[in-house]
């Protein structure tokens, strides 16, 4: 064991050596910012519970009053069978929460309260003692307090109403403690892997040869786009040292694929970088109609048994514009198109016919994406 710390003494030297002769580049990202560490995540909780206080406003459920039942016997009351407790400021709530990498007993965290009956708000509600559990069924944090609710509603004598958010639901900060700590594999085996947060071959083959010119040959390999393993430490405290080394290494990630993302409903169009266009003719034109409604007045000629009557009068008129054309060049950048696009002034919508006609015709060199 004294060898192995020894060891990773003069490992963590040389990566400071090694830092210290790297220069960042004016693009790059840290580490941490491109890649998690595997085994490092958080763990969802979630719980069942009741919310008492409320002015009126909690919910009819059966299944609260079968809770509500339940918890008076654990204070030791009775309630008579068949008895309606009329629960008007009670509410069923679930509870749940995201339990940090490496918390321990004692510590804090926040949690979110949301109504599952009918009850029309959680404003001025507490939140009675909750246990919390993980997946696998094992209670891990306990949750209590008063709720912080953003949103709230008004209701008329007639009947009108309005509401301002959601006011069913609420959260209280720092409102579970927890209990129980998750097992982690952080300090197993003699390896670290790093996931990307977008998977690339370039970004991941990039990673792995700053490592290894860090660290030395064959200590960092690529295990597949996303991951990237390293030799670590095994001692706890180096291994800490060591990914706070490593977290912190810039590195240039790989360019993304080239994208056109076309969001239809709102005409937001957002092309990335990368995106050309091979040489294609585009002619833009519009055709206007315009259909108005009248009436004008219909007068019988002299000494005639006519009537006066109203005679409706439809004009159509239609504009056209004259079609323009313009021309894509080859290998066009992303601010060519802009600019392209601009000169004939084209509508959001038009830009979409645009983009989709140029991707039909096999023009539009990226991926085409409409949501």
């Amino acid at each position: 064991m004294k060898t192995n710390r020894n060891y990773g003494c003069k490992w963590l030297s040389t990566i400071m050596l090694g830092l210290m002769l790297l220069s960042p580049s004016l693009h790059a990202d840290r580490l941490k910012d491109l890649a998690s560490v595997q085994g490092v995540r958080s763990n969802q909780l979630v719980g069942y519970g009741l919310v008492v206080g409320l002015d009126g406003t909690g919910d009819k459920a059966p299944f609260t009053d079968q809770t509500f039942r339940n918890l008076m016997n654990k204070f030791g009351i009775t309630l008579p069978q068949g008895s309606d407790p009329k629960l008007k400021n009670v509410a069923a709530v679930t509870v749940h929460a995201d339990l940090p990498p490496f918390a321990k007993p004692g510590q804090q965290v926040d949690i979110t309260v949301s109504s599952i009956g009918n009850a029309k708000s959680l404003r001025g509600g507490s939140l009675l003692m909750t246990p919390l559990k993980g997946a696998d069924g094992r209670v891990y944090a306990m949750a209590q307090g008063s709720l912080v609710v953003g949103g709230f509603g008004a209701e008329g004598a007639d009947g009108s109403s309005i509401t301002v958010n959601v006011p069913s639901v609420g959260r209280i900060p720092n409102g579970a403690s927890v209990e129980r700590a998750v097992p982690t594999a952080f300090h197993r085996g003699d390896t670290l892997t790093f996931n990307l947060h977008n998977a690339d071959f370039t970004t991941a083959k990039r990673v792995v040869d700053k490592l290894n010119d860090l660290l030395g040959p064959q200590t960092a390999y690529a295990m597949d786009g996303g991951s990237v393993s390293v030799k670590a430490p095994r001692d706890a405290s180096q291994r800490v040292s060591f990914l706070s080394v490593l977290e912190n290494i810039e590195i240039d990630p790989g360019e993304g694929a080239a994208k056109v993302i076309i969001n239809s409903r709102t005409g937001t169009i957002v092309v990335g970088q990368n995106v050309k266009v091979l040489p294609a003719a585009v002619t833009h034109g519009s055709l206007s109609v315009t259909i108005s409604e009248g009436a004008e007045v219909s007068q019988p000629g002299p000494f005639s048994d006519g009537e006066t009557v109203v005679v409706p009068q439809t004009d159509i008129d239609i504009e056209q514009e004259p079609a323009r054309m313009f021309k894509f060049g080859p290998a066009i950048t992303l601010n060519e198109i802009v600019q392209a696009v601009n000169q004939v002034g084209a509508a959001p919508g038009d830009i979409m016919a645009i983009l989709e006609a140029l991707k039909t015709a096999g023009a539009l060199k990226a991926e085409l994406i409409v949501i």
